[in-house]
């Protein structure tokens, strides 16, 4: 009996490994500019929570149910081959705050998200598309330049296999992984201290992004000298910052996404239009 419920659960396990799978795969089809792939690794982790909260009849359990869904719909964005392992952690996290709710924080799930962002976007990037795919594509393309079938069939094959292997692999690693240790996280308040670490490595994350995907400056002149290098020396990308910062505040108020694409996109046109930013 012990061993048919040991392969019952390897089963669902290996079902569940292919799910983060697949669905990691598919995590940039619902792309959006408001929060990016939530609504993708909302996707990826429904199949945990409907197995967790699977009584609908019951409440309690449908509230509990949509707080966790409401709880994955915050801002994601990571490589689809890497996000495998943050979805199995996070797997993970759901079902140990669903046994212990007392004393689990569920803040710390999407704090924990939050910190893995940026460097598994780093690695997963820099492997998967500056490595991988070059290799791949490059003996790819010399064999379809002479006249070679198999040129692209190679290609896709040397892109598959690394892909489906460590991402496979990577969501096995985050839930095995998140099983074993969040017990241990539980014990002296040492998941207090891990979600404050973890929200340090978010707003470094977050102030990284600003840094290098907010691009404006100003080609204002006083006096003969560029305000931008003025700016710079007080603070570099100052302007990007302030620009931020307002975009939050405009957040915080609830105004509705289009109009925030309609200040981005028509402020932008006019102060560029003035000679204010460029």
């Amino acid at each position: 009996m012990t061993t048919a419920n040991n392969d019952v659960k390897v089963k669902s396990d290996r079902r569940r490994f292919l799910q983060f799978l697949w669905r990691s795969w598919t995590i940039q089809a619902s792309w959006n500019y408001e929060r990016q792939m939530n609504m993708g690794f909302l996707y990826g982790i429904a199949p945990t929570l409907d197995e967790i909260y699977h009584d609908d009849s019951d409440p309690v359990v449908r509230k509990h149910k949509q707080e966790a869904y409401d709880r994955h719909m915050a801002f994601y964005n990571c490589t689809p081959q890497t996000s495998a392992f943050v979805l199995g952690l996070a797997a993970s996290m759901e079902k140990q705050y669903a046994e212990d709710r007392d004393s689990f924080n569920p803040d710390s799930i999407n704090a924990v998200k939050t910190s893995l962002m940026g460097p598994l976007s780093g690695v997963g990037d820099s492997f998967f598309q500056g490595t991988v795919r070059v290799i791949a594509f490059g003996l790819g393309i010399s064999l379809a330049q002479q006249g070679n079938i198999l040129g692209p069939i190679l290609a896709m094959v040397l892109s598959f296999i690394p892909s489906y292997v460590i991402t496979y692999y990577a969501g096995k690693l985050g839930f095995n992984m998140g099983s074993k240790y969040l017990h241990e996280l539980q014990k002296g308040n040492l998941m207090d201290k891990v979600m404050y670490v973890c929200g340090i490595v978010g707003l470094m994350v977050v102030g990284a992004m600003v840094a290098s995907m907010v691009t404006i400056g100003t080609p204002l002149q006083f006096a003969g000298t560029g305000m931008q290098g003025v700016i710079d020396n007080i603070l570099p990308r100052l302007i990007p910052l302030g620009v931020t910062l307002f975009m939050y505040y405009l957040i915080k108020r609830r105004v509705p996404t289009g109009w925030l694409l309609t200040v981005c996109i028509v402020g932008g046109i006019i102060l560029n239009a003035l000679g204010i930013f460029a």
